[in-house]
């Protein structure tokens, strides 16, 4: 696809006022434009696609973009437009082209200022668009085994169609589980096939989706399975597996940047891709966490994207050719991905030689699996002619590693086992074979070097026999090439002996023509030069040998019908002991072959490897599924079959009629390879003799005509290889030079003046040839003799030699005078076409013929026998002949005819012709002259009117001495003797490869056979197309005609006899009324043919007939013949009453041959497929061959003739082969005709071979379908095989009568298998059918039941709908005691595919109708209702006859059957969505005959799981209204509304059938609550009807032991019921125990089926699900019971809860934040709502700076909720849009989500913790917070039971307070992150009125009263008190530092003290000063000084005593206890920390 990004625009000048501008492209007349932006500068970043298809991107496709401004006045206003050119990515695909401010032209095309930016792209199907940010789920990554061969789990590959076909592809998404990251709102994207699907957004790292996506398809198989889903896997592998369907698969998802990162949470989806006649699975698990206790995930090879470069080296080409024959300038184009390159032209050269390398960027796996090579002819400037082409399957190239299931593979290079994983593309060095047309392939090579190892090949051909040919009037021949070697219309190329001599077509006596080559076939050698690829043929014939055995043991096992055929088994153990045997012989090695490419060794490997597999795989199979097993190994084994680097291209044999290849066979060139290393190496076919089916090229030649059955024998192989070369064990090898010498009559002499233009010498065609003195000997050969005249008897064969009457004919012609007076014509006699012809007095009778009559006049249809006519010049003839005379006509002539018949002789016809090909030169015959007369065939005997003659000159030639090299190799090139040099350049030439040097000669300019044009000859016939050549000198054969023939001789010929046994024919559907016209068989042997006696009409034609060929001549040895016998052919024809005869099919098969008696076993018959044109089978037939050779013995002993037997006129089949024939009475219950819209007076045919039986015509059909009583049972006396193989079909036809006699044929049903009808009527243990009499004869009294209306009186705790959840489990319903009791069954199927039930057609089936061959999507005409029995009938007329199976019958008036129908609708499942959100409004429509009801205003909006719980009920007379056809609508507000499905019941199968089904047995009876018994009849009732429909007599009650006596036994109530249930309403114990006894009678239970829908415009594919059932009431039989109540649930009033959650306060909750001093701290608030209720989020307020986790609120969350206590779902109905009609309803959990948050002012807030609770099954919480733990969450804890958590239910306990934990993802894993104290109070509506309450502390603040809480304001503390907080805050984080601070600087200040005294101290004890009294003064300052330092120095810490430091702030609330609760709250009792 072509992805276009619109990025922005600018418009220059600015336009005001602003404009909203908006872009359109234009791309291939397909426009798209954007969305609307408003500004000058317009910004829109919006993706455009358009889809390529098939059409890829050219040289010049371009994109039109226009700039359009939407808001102006005018509409539409133009801006500017560009054109954006894509050939820079049509060169380089995989590139992005950015356009960046493009201009934009004016309307005058000239330049703006605006300009506008784009991004364009090339994209593939499999591209994926990662979109959003990087925290969207998905995987975006491809699949690694994409391109897988083989589908993992799929045994039967069943074959796609090549027509596109209807699919349907649904993805469901259920639910996400541990997704990665917190607080995320994931969406779930879905992409099918490039169609966006997208869920809505939910929130948290569960979320529940529930959300389903379809798409439909309607596109070829092959196309549609390679579409994509993206949450990926590829729609093929979806398809294969189990039912279609990945059901319920958990998905691990990882990141899109970063695929390798692991899984980041999984995701359980749904995916089905549904065909043509697939049905869903059904699922009706619960939603929400049904299937937890056994996930699966669904593990994907997640690999990304691998792009690589794929190189090709392309090195030459050879011998391009045209057809002109001149050289040519070839170019290689390469095309992948619809991305070409191409090499550089090569000038006037036919072997190029290029040497470049093309380069392709290519992701892996690959989007495109061929690579296409296209040779041109580059003469002109386009390249438009192209040579040849080629092409290279990637899929043959390249390896996946898929085809290995799990197989270790060793290396080459080293000897560890490794995983196989397959390799990369490689090819080569090797030729690739061009092909062109009719043009025989030519070869390129390509990837390396030219090889050097070219071999001489030789191809050695024998024809044998060529029959069943149409009537070819000229001469034929064969042509034999390989590659351009042998092909006679390439002059470039040296002659070969690769064509046939000419041969006429001969008549076989019956409808075909054969060539008469009989003893003397005709051979062709080819010689050639290709590169030495034994090695690779070597493996690939032994894989063909293993794979042919496996196939034709496959075939075997297929063909046996019966599984219970002891012979199955022993034919499956012969299968895998000879698979084991071939898959365990070694293929040959390429790794030591050095002429082995890399893809050599590649494929050995992968080959070996899958042999190795195979084996093992045999080894262990069991006998289960055995065809398919063996089809899956046959499929894995042709999937390595194909071979890319064949090297030799095929063998054509052509047909060449009129110088015009006709028709041609091509034969594989491997399967006739010779190879030395043995039998199992060379091909299958190689020196054997094949049959070849020749055909006409494509559009032409004739329909259902073959042109020709080829027997040849074939050897190919290398020439050093043929030394001792012998093909067949008999017959000897002649090679003949022949020429023919010409005369005319000229004045009455033989000789050469009279040739005019016709050379003396020539071929039998008459092209020039040498005279006989100038042949020369080719090298290696010599002359054995002289030249000798033999007459080439085989052209001089009497063509009409096989028939026995001829008829003959001459036209008489006159013309008129000038008196107008008729006379004779210038050519008086002439034949129809007005060639001249010898007058009818001279015709002579050929010798072996005799008249009867002379000849007579034929009127014509003429009035005089005349005809006239008007002669046009310049022939002179009329070109249109009147019967009656007129004035103007100038010509008449009359038709003379006679009969000539063949002469009866002692010799056959084919004994004659031998004969005369064996002739010798007879009396009469002067020198082997033959002579024409008048444009017939040549004669040995001169006519009258002669005047060409010729002989035929031939010279054998023989091998030199031995060569090493068979000597028919050796004949190459042409025996002409002149141009010597010529020869030598033309063998040097060959030694180079055949090819004549550029600017030589030609061959056929080198023997230079053209000849002046002499006179002008008068205008004479030639015989076989002579005149053409001789008058039209410039045509000339292409093949040099100086070539050598060769011959192989059969001196003694094989007789054989063939016999041929024919019993019937069957299944051959007609619309006509006599099935068969005249049906006969005509056996083809060879150029023999019979046919069986005409049969009269019939449905299965019987024959019984032996069809004898006596004398059958074959002249390769009996063994080859054994091997490889010629086929027969069986062809059903038809005559009809005009004796016109029609071909039906055609059936061919080899005979089994014996060769001596002694080992003769007559062959068993089968059934051969009939088959008509393009392999369509036409029915089947009976019969088997036998191919006898006569010998001595044959003689001596009883002929097989004997042993056959002669009856009326006609060998019969012997007595050991004929089928046992046993005479069966056939009984057919006739009961009606349904459907059948325009019939009229309809009646039935029954037929049975050649028997047939017909009933009455329905007169009444409109009234009352059925069959008249007379007519309801037909009983036809047929003679039936007692082998179920030779059964015939039964025919059903019903033949509509009309006005004035007209009959035609409605309908016709084929039932194939009569065994299911087989019965013993004398059996004791046998029981009648019984007919649905009894169901309402005998039942006179009416069944009224009393209505009452007590149990509407109150409410019970159980419904309907109970009972169907209690089957499903489907919620969590309510605990019922009895629920076992009231339980009904639900079918995920319909009633009718239960197989139980039988269908519900127990008593009559119902077949369907067809006027053709029934196939998947054939029409239904109508139905026919009946039954059949099959039972022995008596040969003896005397012997007792069986009594009828069909006795009673029901009274005719109590048909058509007035009844109640009700019909209940449940509900539907998986709807096919109708509108654009994805959903549909559905509403139910049901129609009966002309009924209907329903009402779309009942329809259920947005939803595609609708719930109904409708019951409509309706009356309607059956048989007339049978059909109840139930459809579902989506409502549309103004379209029509649209039809979604329809389901169709048959009323008529459920009320006459006897398992009850009209109305489905409840599992109690009672009489009154809500499951009241619902019947007409009483259980009581019900067990006397069944014991009387089985024959039985009716129960006997005995109300004292509570106990009934049926059938023979004796049955109590306590043993059904050991205890009484005390259930309201329960009826009496009688109808208890009878309805105990029923429920054990196999009858239909109360119950609830699953229908699907079907739509008219998607034929057979799944639309969806509707669960319901019908009751069908017989109005007879008086009213029925009350309907059961099925509305759908609702929330009630009174079901709506109101839920009071009180947030107390939190602990340990993580501190995130850090604030000045580094401490840890938290805002903390809390969020919470409830699931589906997130519009209604609560939140608390903000409790700052908690330094420890803890966190006071008192905070109250209301919700409001209407909840479903039967379902535990909350019920949520609101509009999705504002504009949304209705309403839409939605279920979810009731789940409270509670988290915890951190407020930050400028950053987005902290997520500290979620709390999910399911309010109905939620643990209980902890009466601490020390007690509270994670594990309380754990939904499958691994503790002991007694150390688990409980859990409750908050709607039954009403009330609960505690700690609860919340948690958080950390590492992947979740861990605790804080605790919640809680308060939880659910009260419903009234109590909520009562108990008013506000939100958080708003008022009403009661219930309990909610008082702020007391925190710690510690938001200004900074402001009142510095000092305090800062010593606060410094001591209590540096207390340590400061105090060895404080230690420190003492210390430091005692030292500096001392250091400082220490001077004066020691200053005064060493002076020692005399101390001084005086002044006293400073003794006072000292002491003052001294007083004073010590005062202040104490002064410092104590400036106020009673001041202490503060190291933290505690807060006394009250003088006492701190928790005072009780005061606070008196309502509430103080919870307990």
């Amino acid at each position: 696809m072509l992805r276009l990004v619109v990025q922005s625009a600018k418009i220059d000048p600015p336009l005001a006022p602003l404009p909203r501008p908006c872009v359109s492209i234009d791309f291939r007349d397909v426009k798209k434009r954007t969305r609307v932006v408003e500004g000058n500068d317009p910004v829109w970043n919006e993706t455009l696609i358009w889809h390529l298809w098939n059409r890829p991107l050219e040289n010049d496709s371009f994109l039109q973009v226009t700039l359009q401004d939407t808001g102006s006045q005018k509409e539409e206003s133009f801006i500017g437009l560009a054109t954006v050119l894509l050939k820079p990515l049509w060169k380089q695909p995989s590139k992005v082209l950015f356009v960046k401010d493009l201009t934009l032209l004016n309307h005058s095309m000239k330049p703006t200022d605006c300009t506008v930016t784009l991004q364009v792209a090339h994209m593939s199907h499999r591209d994926i668009e990662k979109t959003g940010a990087e925290d969207l789920l998905g995987i975006t990554a491809r699949e690694a085994a994409r391109q897988k061969l083989l589908v993992p789990g799929s045994t039967a590959h069943r074959a796609l169609s090549s027509k596109p076909q209807h699919f349907q592809v649904r993805v469901k998404v259920f639910e996400a589980r541990q997704l990665m990251g917190n607080n995320i709102k994931p969406v779930v994207k879905v992409s099918i096939a490039g169609q966006q699907h997208q869920t809505r957004i939910k929130m948290g790292n569960n979320p529940f989706f529930n959300e389903i996506f379809f798409q439909n398809f309607h596109e070829v198989p092959a196309k549609f399975f390679d579409e994509t889903i993206l949450i990926q896997t590829d729609i093929g592998f979806i398809y294969h597996s189990p039912g279609h369907t990945l059901l319920r698969k958990w998905l691990g998802l990882c990141q899109p940047n970063n695929p390798g990162s692991g899984v980041t949470g999984y995701l359980k989806v749904t995916i089905c891709a549904l065909g043509v006649g697939d049905q869903a699975l059904i699922d009706q698990k619960q939603l929400y966490g049904a299937d937890d206790t056994d996930i699966q995930i669904f593990k994907s090879a997640v690999v990304p994207i691998n792009m690589a470069y794929l190189q090709f080296f392309i090195y030459c080409a050879e011998d391009l050719h045209l057809k002109n024959q001149q050289s040519v300038n070839p170019q290689l184009e390469v095309e992948l991905i619809g991305e070409k390159l191409r090499t550089h032209m090569q000038t006037q050269t036919d072997n190029p030689i290029w040497n470049q390398i093309l380069t392709f960027q290519i992701q892996l796996p690959c989007l495109s699996s061929y690579i296409k090579f296209r040779v041109l002819d580059c003469h002109r400037k386009d390249c438009s002619d192209e040579i040849g082409s080629a092409s290279l399957s990637l899929n043959q190239i390249s390896s996946t590693g898929e085809e290995i299931e799990g197989k270790q593979s060793l290396e080459p290079t080293s000897h560890t086992p490794r995983a196989y994983s397959g390799f990369l593309p490689c090819f080569g060095p090797s030729f690739l074979t061009l092909h062109g047309g009719k043009k025989a392939p030519f070869r390129i090579q390509e990837e390396g070097a030219k090889h050097q190892n070219r071999q001489k090949y030789g191809l050695c051909v024998i024809f044998l026999s060529c029959t069943m040919m149409p009537n070819f009037e000229d001469l034929i021949h064969f042509e034999v090439s390989i590659g351009h070697y042998g092909n006679k219309m390439d002059l470039n190329y040296k002659p070969l002996v690769s064509s046939t001599q000419y041969s006429p077509v001969i008549y076989d006596g019956n409808i075909y023509h054969y060539v008469p080559w009989y003893n003397i076939k005709p051979v062709v050698a080819v010689t050639s030069n290709w590169e030495d690829v034994s090695f690779r043929m070597n493996c690939l014939n032994l894989l063909h040998f293993t794979r042919d055995r496996l196939k034709a043991n496959l075939d075997t096992l297929k063909s046996t019908r019966n599984p219970k055929d002891p012979a199955l088994l022993c034919q499956w153990e012969k299968l895998l002991r000879e698979l084991v045997e071939d898959c365990k012989r070694p293929l040959p090695c390429m790794t030591d072959q050095p002429k082995a490419t890399n893809l050599d060794r590649k494929r050995w490997q992968l080959r070996s490897l899958l042999l190795q597999e195979l084996a093992q795989k045999a080894k262990q199979a069991m006998p289960r599924d055995m065809v398919a097993t063996a089809e899956d190994w046959l499929y894995r084994l042709n999937a390595v079959l194909p071979e890319p680097q064949m090297g030799l291209p095929d063998v054509m044999i052509w047909l060449v009629a009129k110088e015009q290849r006709v028709a041609y066979a091509q034969v594989p060139a491997h399967s006739v390879l010779f190879s030395r290393a043995g039998a199992l190496h060379s091909g299958r076919l190689c020196g054997k003799i094949q049959t070849l089916l020749l055909q006409y090229p494509e559009g032409e030649g004739q329909k259902d005509v073959l042109p020709a059955h080829l027997r040849v024998c074939m050897w190919l192989g290398n020439v050093t290889d043929s030394k001792d070369l012998q093909l067949l064990c008999q017959g000897d090898m002649a090679v003949y030079a022949e020429t023919y010498e010409n005369q005319a009559k000229y004045k009455d002499q033989w000789g050469q003046q009279g040739l005019y233009r016709c050379p003396n010498f020539s071929d039998v065609m008459g092209n020039k040839t040498l005279p006989m003195t100038d042949f020369q000997p080719p090298l290696g050969w010599h002359w054995q003799d002289s030249w000798t005249v033999e007459p080439q008897r085989r052209l001089l064969l009497d063509i009409d030699i096989n028939k026995s009457q001829v008829l003959e004919e001459v036209y008489e012609n006159q013309g008129r005078d000038i008196r107008g007076a008729w006379g004779p014509a210038a050519i008086p006699n002439t034949d129809v076409n007005g060639q001249p012809t010898e007058a009818r007095e001279n015709v002579k009778c050929p010798q072996g013929w005799h008249f009867k009559k002379d000849w007579v006049v034929e009127l014509n249809h003429a009035v005089d026998s005349w005809e006239y006519g008007v002669g046009i010049p310049p022939s002179g003839l009329p070109q249109v002949w009147s019967p009656v005379e007129k004035t103007y006509h100038s010509c008449r002539r009359r038709r003379w005819a006679r009969v000539r018949f063949r002469n009866r002789g002692e010799l056959s016809r084919e004994q004659e012709t031998v004969s005369f090909l064996q002739l010798g030169p007879a009396d009469g015959e002067e020198d082997g002259w033959e002579y024409d007369a008048f444009g017939s065939k040549f004669h040995l005997h001169p006519q009258p009117r002669s005047r060409f003659r010729r002989r035929c000159w031939r010279r054998r030639l023989v091998p030199d001495k031995d060569k090493g090299v068979a000597p028919v190799f050796l004949l190459e090139g042409s025996l002409a003797g002149e141009g010597g040099s010529v020869r030598e350049e033309g063998d040097r030439a060959w030694a180079r490869g055949h090819r004549r040097p550029q600017g030589g000669l030609s061959w056929l300019q080198a023997m230079d056979l053209k000849h002046r044009a002499g006179k002008e000859e008068e205008s004479k016939p030639w015989p076989w197309g002579l005149d053409r050549q001789f008058r039209d000198p410039q045509r000339q054969d292409a093949r040099p005609p100086n070539m050598p023939f060769i011959y192989c001789t059969f001196n003694k010929p094989h007789y054989y006899q063939l016999f041929c046994y024919i019993y019937q024919a069957r299944n051959l559907v007609s619309n006509q009324i006599l099935t068969f016209q005249g049906p006969f068989i005509r056996v083809v042997f060879l150029n023999h043919s019979q046919c069986t006696q005409t049969l009269r009409s019939s449905a299965g034609p019987t024959w019984a007939q032996t069809l004898i060929f006596q004398h059958l001549l074959l002249y390769e040895n009996p063994q080859d013949t054994k091997e490889s016998p010629p086929l027969v052919v069986l062809e059903l024809w038809q005559r009809d009453s005009w004796g016109k005869e029609s071909l039906w099919g055609r059936s061919m098969w080899p005979p089994v041959v014996w060769l001596d008696l002694q080992d003769r076993i007559l062959p068993p018959m089968r059934w051969h497929p009939l088959m008509k044109e393009l392999g369509k089978e036409e029915g089947e037939i009976l019969a088997s061959c036998e191919l006898i050779l006569q010998t001595e013995k044959l003689g001596e002993k009883q002929l097989p003739i004997l042993s056959v037997p002669w009856k009326n006129g006609a060998y019969t089949l012997p007595k050991s082969i004929q089928p046992t024939i046993k005479r069966m009475a056939i009984e057919i219950l006739a009961w009606g005709l349904r459907n059948m819209k325009k019939a009229s007076s309809p009646q039935l045919l029954v037929e049975f071979g050649e028997e047939s039986l017909r009933t009455e015509p329905i007169r009444d059909f409109q009234t009352n379908p059925n069959f008249p009583e007379s007519e309801s049972v037909l009983v036809l006396i047929v003679l039936m095989p007692t082998e179920e193989a030779y059964a015939l079909p039964l025919v059903v036809k019903v033949v509509d009568n009309w006005a004035f006699g007209q009959q035609t044929v409605m309908g016709q049903a084929n039932i194939d298998f009569l065994q299911p009808y087989f019965c013993d009527p004398w059996a004791q243990d046998y029981v009648h059918p019984k007919l649905p009499s009894t169901f309402l004869g005998y039942l006179s009294r009416k069944f009224w039941f009393k209505s009452s209306k007590a149990e509407d009186e109150y409410e019970h705790e159980v419904d309907w709908w109970s009972k169907l959840f209690w089957a499903t489990d489907e919620h969590k319903s309510l605990k019922y005691k009895y629920k076992d009791y009231h339980t009904l069954k639900v079918y995920d199927c319909e009633l009718e595919a239960v197989p139980a039930f039988q269908g519900l057609q127990d008593f009559c089936q119902t077949f369907k109708l067809y006027q053709e061959q029934p196939k998947l999507d054939s029409p239904v005409v109508g139905e026919f209702k009946g039954l059949f029995r099959v039972y022995p009938f008596p040969e003896n007329p005397d012997a007792p006859k069986p009594p009828l199976q069909f006795l009673a019958w029901p009274e005719r008036e109590d048909f058509p059957q007035p009844c109640l129908v009700r019909v209940y609708v449940v509900r539907a499942i998986n709807l096919q969505p109708q509108d654009y959100n994805g959903l549909c409004d559905p509403y139910v429509i049901l129609k009966l005959g002309k009924t209907e009801l329903g009402s779309r205003d009942m329809y259920q909006p947005n939803t595609l799981d609708p719930i109904f719980g409708t019951m409509f009920e309706l009356t309607c007379n059956i048989p007339l209204e049978k059909d109840l056809e139930i459809q579902l609508y989506d409502f549309d507000l103004f379209s029509p509304d649209d039809k979604i499905g329809t389901t169709v019941i048959d009323l008529e199968n459920r009320l006459l059938s006897g398992f009850g089904a009209h109305c489905g047995l409840a599992k109690s009876y009672c009489q009154s609550g809500p499951f009241r018994w619902r019947d007409q009849m009483p259980p009581s009732y019900l067990l006397e009807r069944h014991a009387k429909r089985k024959g039985l007599p009716p129960p006997l009650f005995s109300p004292e032991e509570d106990a009934v006596f049926y059938n023979g036994k004796k049955f109590k109530l306590q043993s059904f019921e050991p205890k009484t249930p005390t259930v309201h309403g329960l009826g009496p114990k009688k109808e208890r125990l009878a309805l105990h006894l029923l429920h054990t009678q196999g009858l239909v239970p109360e119950h609830v089926e699953t229908r699907t829908l079907y739509s008219d415009s998607q034929p057979g594919i799944d639309q969806g699900k509707v669960q319901m059932w019908v009751d069908i009431f017989p109005k007879k039989l008086g009213p029925p019971g009350p309907p059961v109540n099925i509305n759908p649930r609702k929330p009630k009033r009174g079901h709506r809860y109101e839920l009071r959650c009180v947030i107390w306060k939190t602990a340990n909750v993580d501190l995130v934040d850090d604030n000045l001093s580094r401490e840890k701290t938290s805002d903390i608030y809390i969020k919470g709502w409830l699931y589906g209720l997130e519009k209604d989020m609560q939140k608390t307020d903000i409790h700052y700076h908690s330094l420890t986790g803890e966190a006071n609120f008192n905070w109250r969350f209301i919700f409001t909720m209407d909840y479903l206590a039967a379902e535990c779902v909350c019920v949520q109905s609101q509009k999705d849009y504002i504009w949304s009609l209705d309403a839409t309803s939605m279920k979810f959990p009731a789940r409270l989500i509670i988290q915890v948050w951190d407020n930050d002012i400028f950053s987005p807030d902290d997520f500290l913790g979620v709390l999910e609770l399911d309010l109905s099954d939620m643990p209980l919480p902890a009466r601490h917070a020390q007690q509270c733990s994670i594990r309380m969450m754990d939904a499958d804890p691994k503790w002991p039971y007694f150390l688990q958590y409980k859990h409750f239910s908050l709607f039954k306990k009403k009330t609960v307070t505690g700690w609860w934990p919340c948690q958080v993802l950390d590492g992947g894993k979740w861990r605790l992150s804080g605790k919640v104290k809680m308060s939880l109070e659910i009260l419903s509506e009234k109590e909520a009125l009562i108990k008013p309450a506000g939100r958080g502390q708003s008022e009403p603040n009661q219930y309990p009263t909610l008082h702020p809480p007391l925190r710690p304001y510690t938001s200004f503390m900074w402001l009142r008190s510095p000092a305090q907080h800062f010593c606060s805050v410094f001591w209590k984080r540096y207390r340590f530092k400061l105090i060895a601070f404080m230690v420190v600087s003492i210390l430091a200040l005692l030292l500096f003290n001392f250091i400082y005294s220490a001077p004066h101290y020691l200053a005064m004890s060493w002076i020692k000063p005399q101390l001084q009294l005086y002044p006293p003064i400073k003794i006072f300052n000292i002491i003052t000084s001294l007083n004073t330092s010590n005062a202040s120095s104490s002064i410092l810490p104590t400036q106020d005593p009673n001041l202490k430091p503060t190291i933290d702030h505690e807060w006394k609330l009250h003088p006492g206890p701190t928790n005072h609760l009780s005061n606070i709250f008196p309502e509430l009792p103080a919870p307990e920390d």
